[in-house]
């Protein structure tokens, strides 16, 4: 009897863009709206509690700027780039269901789960050559994670490490190639729950690394940017739940970005056998 998740969130994200001064735009800020929809199973595999899901955005933004002392504007809409994630439990609670999970909670009430996950990025969403501003990446991202959950009464901690591979990009802007060196991601989490399964977390983390290169010269855009989160969840009935989040993320070098995102989102879980 496997578990089934379908959920949809709304997100809104509005930032401002650093870019090298050589480029001679200055001002540069965007907003943008998106809707995702995700399909996730869990599932008993090699003895192991897994899971796999997949998740696909649709967006619609706004890019301005001063370009050259003018005031420049483009829009963009359509599907981003979805991605398909496969994660199993390494070490910890075993691959239990139903009341036997429950009695396992009560009586492990301190508990570490070790895991590790792989994502990949498909190079499906829209994406236009001649266009230096595009919704997908037109480039496959590959995504291994490792991560360690420390679980104790009402509170769970959580750490994990996760190392972006970027394939490249051989229809850049301006018919160059884009390469990119792997990103580096560290986050955690810190979660607390609350009766009738209501709960709260707050999360930082910190990428770095990531530079890119256009037909074999450095852009010198390595990554430094920090995150923090902060996110409420809680039932709506037995099957369904809302999550509320809100993420900040500030860049720590002179070329990068910085944004504010809210997200509404929405699951409905049901058994299968």
């Amino acid at each position: 009897m496997d578990m089934n998740v379908v959920g949809s969130a709304l997100i809104a994200t509005q930032g401002d863009i650093f870019l090298d001064p050589v480029l001679r735009i200055e001002d540069a800020d965007f907003e943008l709206y998106s809707i995702g929809a995700s399909y996730i199973r869990t599932f008993e595999w090699l003895g192991k509690s897994s899971r796999i899901d997949f998740r696909v955005p649709y967006s619609n933004g706004r890019w301005e700027g001063i370009v050259n002392g003018s005031d420049v504007s483009t829009r963009r809409h359509g599907f981003g780039d979805p991605r398909i994630r496969f994660s199993m439990n390494l070490y910890g609670a075993p691959p239990l269901k139903g009341k036997p999970f429950m009695e396992y909670r009560v009586g492990n009430p301190i508990s570490t789960t070790v895991g590790a996950a792989l994502s990949v990025t498909l190079p499906l969403g829209e994406y236009y050559p001649d266009r230096l501003i595009n919704l997908g990446g037109n480039r496959y991202i590959v995504r291994p994670q490792l991560g360690v959950l420390h679980t104790r009464g009402p509170w769970q901690f959580e750490a994990t490490t996760t190392i972006a591979f970027f394939e490249n990009n051989d229809e850049f802007f301006g018919g160059a190639t884009l390469e990119q060196d792997p990103l580096w991601f560290f986050e955690g989490h810190i979660v607390h729950s609350f009766s009738r399964n209501r709960w709260m977390s707050l999360s930082g983390g910190y990428s770095y690394e990531g530079e890119g290169q256009l037909n074999g010269n450095s852009q010198n855009n390595q990554q430094r940017t920090r995150y923090w989160a902060l996110s409420f969840g809680m039932p709506i009935s037995r099957t369904q739940n809302i999550k509320l989040t809100y993420i900040d993320a500030r860049t720590n070098v002179i070329v990068g970005s910085s944004s504010d995102s809210l997200i509404l989102s929405w699951s409905m879980n049901w058994f299968s056998n």
